[in-house]
C-alpha cells in the first residue's frame, strides 16, 4: 500500500491570531505535517517561544508582530514570509475578538473593535495575498467565522454579524476565484481565550456555561488540515465544527 501524498507539506502557510488557542494548535499541527508557518500576532514573547518549541520538535516556523487592523502590518507579515520562503501558500485569517453583551449595553467601542478586527482583519489579509497569489497562479485563503455565522444567540448580535460577514466575504471571494481556494472553518464552542476581553458579567457567565461542552482547538486544527491537505483540483468551502453534544 502506497502512503497517502501530504499535501500540506512544504506549504508556506500564514496563521494570524497565532500566540494562543486555535492559532496555536493548528500552527504546531501543521508544522509537524512538514508545513512552513509564519505566526502571526501581537504578542511577540508568546509567538516567538511557540516558534521555537516548534523548530525544537523538528518543524520549520518564524514568528513576526502583526496588528491585523492595520492593513500595511498585514502587508508586511505576508511579504516577509515570501522573502523568507519564496511564496506564500495558504493565509489563514483567523484573529478574532469576541466582547459579548446585550447591544442595549450600548458598549459601542467593543462593536467598532470587532468591526476592526473580525471583518476589517480578514479584508486586509486577502489584500495582502490576493496579488502574490494571482502571481503565482494558487494560493489558498481560510477564515476563521463561526456556528455564530448562521445562529444568532441573545448578547452575540453584533459578533455574529461579524462573522456573518465572514462567511460573505469568504463565499464572495469563492465565486470571484478560479486559482485561489477558499475555505470558511465555522467552530462551535472552544476553550480558546476568545472572549477574555468580555465586559459584561452576565454575558461572561452565559459562555462559561456553554464552554462546559468545548471543543479543544485541536479539533479545529484538524479540520484546517483537512481543507489544505485535498489536491490542487478540490476546494473545501465550508467546514462546521461543533461539540457532539451541543445544541448551538
Amino acid at each position: 500500500m502506497t502512503n497517502p501524498i501530504n499535501h500540506a507539506e512544504n506549504k508556506t502557510v500564514i496563521i494570524t491570531g497565532a500566540s494562543s488557542g486555535i492559532g496555536e494548535a493548528t500552527a504546531r499541527l501543521l508544522a509537524k505535517n512538514g508545513a512552513n508557518v509564519v505566526l502571526g500576532a501581537r504578542r511577540t514573547e508568546r509567538l516567538d517561544t511557540i516558534a521555537t518549541e516548534i523548530e525544537a520538535a523538528g518543524g520549520t516556523a518564524m514568528a513576526r508582530a502583526v496588528d491585523v487592523t492595520d492593513a500595511e502590518s498585514v502587508e508586511a507579515l505576508v511579504y516577509h514570509a515570501k522573502n523568507m520562503f519564496g511564496r506564500v501558500d495558504v493565509l489563514y485569517n483567523n484573529a478574532g475578538v469576541m466582547p459579548l453583551a446585550p447591544m442595549s449595553e450600548l458598549k459601542i467601542d467593543e462593536w467598532d473593535n470587532m468591526i476592526n478586527v473580525n471583518i476589517r482583519g480578514v479584508l486586509n489579509g486577502i489584500a495582502a495575498v490576493l496579488p502574490i497569489f494571482d502571481e503565482q497562479g494558487s494560493g489558498h485563503v481560510i477564515n476563521t467565522a463561526s456556528i455564530g455565522a448562521h445562529v444568532v444567540v441573545p448578547s452575540a448580535a453584533v459578533y455574529c454579524a461579524t462573522k456573518h460577514a465572514v462567511w460573505a466575504i469568504s463565499e464572495g471571494l469563492r465565486q470571484e476565484s478560479t486559482n485561489v481556494r477558499v475555505t470558511t472553518i465555522s467552530p462551535g464552542v472552544v476553550e480558546t481565550e476568545l472572549g477574555h476581553d468580555i465586559s459584561d458579567e452576565t454575558s461572561k457567565a452565559l459562555l462559561t456555561e456553554f464552554r462546559k461542552l468545548a471543543l479543544s482547538p485541536d479539533a479545529i486544527a484538524r479540520a484546517v488540515l483537512y481543507a489544505i491537505d485535498q489536491p490542487a483540483d478540490v476546494d473545501v468551502n465550508e467546514v462546521i465544527v461543533r461539540p457532539t453534544a451541543s445544541a448551538f
